[in-house]
């Protein structure tokens, strides 16, 4: 058995082992479980992609004279801020979309410019056009505001996301006879294509299936700067069928995160265009495995050929929350470009990028060898597969026309 406190010793000491989490499986493959709990102190995941349930939440500072934003309406370069705090807060959602925005015109159902691209300006340092009314108030009286904000001006600038890091997710196919546009990309008809997006053998939670090191409190990669694990996410359902490995065999475990805006970089947070679905923000997040015992290991050893993702008819499954009854196919099926459904052969693709989340696990490994990261212990764990903790849909209810 290790500790953390040892571990950061060691951190400390500049005689840390951390490898990577590919490093990590062949390590494993070549010399055992065993040999690599006892040699190796942290084992580096990450993942890269689109992530729509993210945001920042930012204080711009009062005016003169002060004006209160809370039930006036706000816009950041055209894209609409939540106001309903006090007077200069303010919350900017990835998928927020401007309105009657020519950039979003460029045909029916395209949509160029929305909320993550507005985080992606305002970290690269570029000023953002702010434009807000307000009702006025003895002590709020100015109704009319139009400035250029940059994230050097903000009191505070602070990167939260409610659900980040899914834990396994949806092959996305569609057997209609017309093209489809979902989150999960354009879907051709027919079983044209077949988008996936997970990590997967990198991913944090898949390298820590059942949740025994990740917890609230643990410290993180996030896009660029250190940020931490603020809760579990929102739809973190760890109670779906698994494997004998425990991986789970839909989505799953979610994590919330919380950190500096400021301190990031535009390399790690990208603002995304989905067409036909809005726009989004791809966001690149590391986490460190502390390795406190063989079963650790055991759990980091997984690979592609063990995590099976099911696969799901947007045309129509999706849609009305039915299962998907295409049956599972695997990462490293998948990693293959061509996959087969219904006997026939269907190319596939990833919105997740394995190089970004590759080149983030090398860079938090360099800087946990040179002491510029260290490990953080759990202040609570992650509800797990044990815990009872279920995911809990919205109740259908049926609407009386008549009567609504």
């Amino acid at each position: 058995m290790k500790t953390i406190a040892e571990i950061n010793e060691k951190i400390r000491k500049g005689n840390v082992v951390v490898l990577t989490a590919e490093e990590l499986k062949s390590f494993v493959e070549e010399k055992g479980v065993k040999s690599a709990a006892d040699t190796v102190d942290v084992v580096t995941t990450a993942t890269f992609g689109p992530m729509c349930s993210s945001g920042i939440y930012f204080n711009i500072g009062h005016s003169k004279p002060r004006i209160k934003l809370g039930a006036g309406k706000t816009t950041l370069n055209g894209v609409p801020c939540y106001t309903g705090f006090a007077a200069v807060d303010l919350f900017l959602g990835a998928t927020a979309l401007p309105e009657d925005d020519p950039r979003n015109k460029i045909y029916p159902g395209e949509f160029k410019y929305g909320g993550g691209h507005v985080i992606q300006e305002l970290v690269s340092g570029k000023n953002v056009v702010l434009e807000a009314t307000a009702y006025g108030t003895d002590c709020y009286p100015r109704k009319n505001l139009k400035t250029l904000i940059n994230i050097s001006d903000l009191n505070e600038a602070v990167l939260f996301n409610m659900r980040n890091c899914y834990q396994n997710y949806n092959v996305a196919v569609n057997t209609s006879d017309k093209a489809i546009y979902t989150y999960m990309g354009i879907l051709q008809p027919n079983l044209g294509n077949a988008n996936y997006c997970s990590a997967a053998e990198l991913s944090p939670l898949l390298n820590d299936p059942l949740y025994k090191t990740i917890g609230i409190g643990t410290r993180v990669f996030l896009a660029g700067a250190q940020g931490y694990v603020a809760w579990w996410g929102t739809q973190h359902n760890p109670s779906v069928e698994r494997t004998e490995k425990g991986l789970p065999k839909y989505p799953s475990g979610t994590l919330a995160f919380i950190g500096d805006l400021k301190k990031m970089s535009p390399e790690w947070l990208q603002g995304t265009s989905m067409i036909g679905y809005g726009a989004t923000l791809s966001i690149g997040i590391g986490i460190p495995i502390p390795v406190l015992n063989e079963e650790v290991i055991s759990r980091c050893a997984i690979r592609d050929k063990d995590i099976l993702a099911p696969i799901v008819d947007y045309s129509k499954d999706y849609p009305q929350g039915v299962p998907g009854n295409l049956g599972f196919v695997s990462y490293a099926e998948l990693k293959t470009g061509t996959i087969k459904i219904k006997g026939k052969d269907v190319p596939t693709g990833s919105l997740s990028s394995i190089r970004k989340a590759r080149e983030i696990t090398k860079i938090l490994k360099e800087q946990i060898k040179k002491g510029k990261f260290f490990l953080s212990e759990a202040v609570e764990a992650i509800p797990s597969s044990d815990s009872n903790y279920k995911l809990k849909p919205l109740n259908e209810r049926k609407v009386d026309d008549d009567k609504s």
